[in-house]
Order: C-alpha cells, then sequence, then structure tokens
C-alpha cells in the first residue's frame, strides 16, 4: 500500500527537529565557549555554571556539554551587543557572539535594511529597556505596531534569529 510509511510522514519532521535542535546546540557551544575563556579555564565559575545550565534545560546531551567545556582553542569570540530600530519605530536590542565585529555588524545592517529597520548608535535604543533579575531586557514602555509593521517585525525577528552570530534579540513591540 503506497502512502502507508511511517518513516515517511516522519523523516521530514523529524529533519526539521533535528536541524532546529542542531542549530540551538551549537549557539549554547559557542556561550559556554565564550564562558570558559571569560573564567580562564575555571569550569566553577558562576557564568559557566549558568551556560551549562542553560544548555541542560534545551535537553543538550552531556557528551556535547563536556566536549564545548574541554575545547577552548579555535576562533576568539567576543560577545556583541547591537542597537537597533525595527519597523514602526520599535526598538531592538541583538545579543550575539561574533570572531568578526566588522563581519557582524555589516550583515545585521543589511537585514535590517531588507526588513525595515536600521542600526542604531550605542545609547540610542537602550533606553527603552530594563534589565531584569535573570539578564534579560525587558521593555518599560511597549510599542504599539500596526498590522502590517507587526507582520514585517515578526519577519525580522525570523530573520535576525536565523543568523549564527545571533543568540538573542529583545523587542520593545507589544
Amino acid at each position: 500500500m503506497a502512502g502507508h510509511s511511517k518513516w515517511a510522514k516522519l523523516k521530514h519532521y523529524k529533519g526539521k527537529t533535528d536541524a532546529q535542535k542542531a542549530k540551538l546546540f551549537g549557539k549554547l557551544v559557542r556561550i559556554i565557549g565564550v564562558e570558559i575563556k571569560k573564567s580562564k579555564g575555571d569550569k566553577t565559575s558562576p557564568g559557566v555554571r549558568a551556560a551549562v545550565e542553560k544548555a541542560r534545560a534545551a535537553n543538550m546531551p552531556n557528551d556535547n556539554i563536556e566536549r564545548a567545556l574541554s575545547k577552548s582553542d579555535g576562533a576568539e569570540l567576543e560577545q556583541v551587543l547591537y542597537e537597533a530600530y525595527g519597523p514602526g519605530g520599535c526598538a531592538l536590542i541583538i545579543e550575539g557572539y561574533t570572531d568578526s565585529r566588522n563581519r557582524t555588524s555589516q550583515e545585521l545592517k543589511h537585514l535590517l535594511s531588507l526588513h525595515g529597520g536600521s542600526l542604531a548608535n550605542p545609547g540610542a535604543a537602550m533606553w527603552a529597556f530594563q534589565k531584569n533579575a535573570e539578564g534579560k531586557y525587558e521593555p518599560m514602555v511597549p510599542v504599539e505596531l500596526s498590522d502590517e509593521d507587526a507582520q514585517k517585525m515578526a519577519e525580522l525577528s525570523d530573520a535576525l534569529e536565523e543568523h549564527d552570530d545571533v543568540s538573542e534579540v529583545y523587542s520593545s513591540a507589544a
């Protein structure tokens, strides 16, 4: 009977979820690597423990976590923070890890321009956010967007999340 194979139905779904997991695990490995370098190899420092807990919360296998903790060589990654304005004038904060600030800023500037946004100067969008106890940014005054701007903002957010160097995107849109 053609078309009744369970694997035929599952392979597309599994392929999609496996690709999402691989992307998330790659970002978590980069975060662990940056924290290990910040702590100069101390695996018990608070930043490293927080990164490992974040990886465990995402169901990352222990082998991958141990590998990430043991390898601290390779490209020197640094944490970056970009401020931008999106569609409808909503403020954005983009956090990430990169080995080339120039490349990342140009790629983000291009992504923002494609979706109706622009990169802002340091401090230009930070005023719209406050940092909570977990270190995440929350909007102080949420901005109401029109339906068209909300759609553009959703597309921009998806495009930024797909970028390899971006780890978090915070928006002041309601």
